[in-house]
């Protein structure tokens, strides 16, 4: 089975794992055709094999190179007939710990990957989703892009700045017929988390749910992706811990930031230039 004329489909970047792959699994359960990209090709494999048979495709891409998105793009739309319905603009890394102990290749490479790449991926798909009728470009933000965290400040900052892309390109792209979404995860149950923290004997999940972080499962995500991409709210925030931020955010800022000090270890639980999911 390849791709059937009409039917619908996505191009999903940091699909080898976690968000991406959830998501992938999840719209590929409805019918969609899936385009999974990533720089783990061993990943990839092993999302596409989750899939129904020949209802995806897989692309070597490092978002931070703007020719394989070329590529990669146009082999995608080759196989497609130039529809694309959404780009889950997805992949992004995240690097915890106080910004004076951070490196200059991590904080380079984080802004790299999870906001210039972001745009070249927009850029790079804008003309297979302007000849899509209804199409939807949907960023994945974060709960660090409602409110601040502590020690994962050059990470929050990006994915504020990912949530701008996506209130800017929500107006900018009405006039092609272009919708813009954002997902808005707290932490997710992924094998980032499940890992053993450097230093510990505890995973990185463990050592969250003991400073008080909700840790929502993986299968949340699919259906979050889903409403985003359907419904009208520009931003989705995906679990409990993101709800009740994006309201205190709002409502209740000052005791928001109180709040946020009993967290200002979170972002140690990440280390140097890791993939996460929140």
């Amino acid at each position: 089975m390849a791709y059937s004329e009409g039917q619908k489909c996505m191009f999903v970047t940091g699909g080898a794992s976690g968000l991406g792959r959830e998501v992938a699994r999840y719209f590929a359960s409805k019918g969609w055709y899936i385009g999974i990209a990533d720089i783990d090709e061993a990943g990839m494999a092993e999302t596409a094999s989750m899939l129904p048979e020949g209802q995806s495709s897989t692309h070597v891409l490092d978002v931070t190179n703007r020719a394989q998105w070329a590529s990669t793009v146009a082999e995608f739309t080759a196989a497609t007939k130039g529809r694309m319905d959404v780009l889950f603009n997805n992949a992004g890394i995240g690097s915890g710990g106080p910004i004076e102990e951070m490196t200059d290749e991590d904080i380079d490479l984080m802004i790299a990957i999870n906001f210039t790449g972001v745009i070249s991926g927009t850029r790079a798909c804008f003309e297979a989703l302007k000849n899509t009728e209804d199409s939807c470009v949907l960023y994945t933000a974060s709960a660090a892009g409602i409110y601040g965290v502590a020690d994962l400040s050059v990470y929050s900052a990006t994915k504020f700045a990912v949530r701008g892309l996506a209130e800017s390109h929500d107006i900018e792209f009405q006039k092609h017929g272009i919708r813009s979404r954002s997902l808005m995860p707290g932490f997710i149950d992924t094998n980032i988390i499940s890992e053993v923290a450097e230093g510990t004997n505890q995973t990185g999940k463990e050592r969250l749910e003991e400073a008080g972080v909700l840790v929502s499962p993986v299968a949340i995500i699919g259906p979050a992706a889903w409403e985003a991409v359907h419904g009208n709210k520009v931003h989705t925030p995906v679990n409990k811990m993101a709800k009740q931020l994006a309201f205190a955010a709002r409502w209740m800022p000052g005791r928001l930031r109180k709040q946020q000090t009993q967290l200002a270890d979170v972002g140690e639980v990440l280390g140097p230039a890791e993939k996460t999911d929140a």
